[in-house]
């Protein structure tokens, strides 16, 4: 493999996607917690706001992240999701089907970044905090898309073709988020160091009205506790 490998300990290692978002910070707090030396892996995609990049970081420093890395791509100049179009508007109410908010094929690339850089770390395994239970219709968070990915992940890399695997590993996946809140309070995850929100401002304070601050606010709510999401001043 690289040649560097020979100089590292010998400690199993995973790549964690971590947007700095709730469900993947209690992610890395799994990864953490199952013994794997955690290297973050986030995105600069063109998304809406960059306080999920910022809050990504102080989760990798909080949680005692390897390292945090963030790849630069520009998926924006595709458009065709609110999150990276500023001319489509955020839903601030509940819909039906694939929402506006879905920005295609955006976890099939960071899973194939993460592949990536997996096998040059000589990873065991790469963790995703999709969600098939709380989430909101988006195609590429399902139990079938991560079963997919795996077969290609399987077939598509030296150290898989030379016998060795790479677990795509989605634990929250059939979690509700009350289940993923208790489940991050009980690892020791802060989550007033999250950001969820589609279009938080400029200090990662959350909007309170679009569909992922909705999902957040009812998961502490059944969780029975606290929610420690800093709001905008309207709320």
């Amino acid at each position: 493999m690289s040649a560097t490998a020979a100089d590292r300990p010998a400690t199993k290692r995973a790549v964690i996607l971590l947007s700095g978002g709730l469900d993947s910070a209690t992610t890395l707090a799994l990864a953490r917690a199952e013994g794997y030396a955690c290297h973050a892996l986030s995105v600069s995609y063109g998304q809406r706001h960059l306080a999920e990049l910022a809050a990504a970081a102080r989760v990798a420093q909080a949680m005692g992240a390897a390292e945090h890395r963030v790849v630069h791509l520009d998926i924006d100049q595709f458009g065709g999701s609110a999150l990276t179009d500023t001319r489509i508007q955020v839903p601030e109410t509940p819909s039906t089907g694939i929402p506006v908010t879905y920005v295609p094929a955006r976890n099939t690339v960071m899973l194939s970044l993460a592949l990536g850089w997996a096998e040059i770390l000589e990873a065991e395994a790469i963790f995703i905090g999709v969600n098939a239970v709380d989430y909101s219709g988006y195609p590429d968070c399902r139990p079938a898309f991560v079963e997919a990915f795996q077969a290609l992940a399987n077939v598509a890399t030296q150290r898989t073709t030379e016998g060795q695997s790479i677990r795509i590993a989605a634990p929250l996946i059939l979690l509700s988020k009350a289940e993923i809140i208790r489940l991050g309070q009980s690892l020791g995850v802060d989550y007033s160091q999250t950001v969820s929100c589609y279009q938080a401002d400029a200090d990662g304070r959350a909007c309170g009205r679009c569909d992922s601050c909705r999902l957040r606010q009812e998961g502490f709510a059944v969780a029975g506790l606290a929610d420690p999401t800093r709001y905008t001043p309207s709320l």
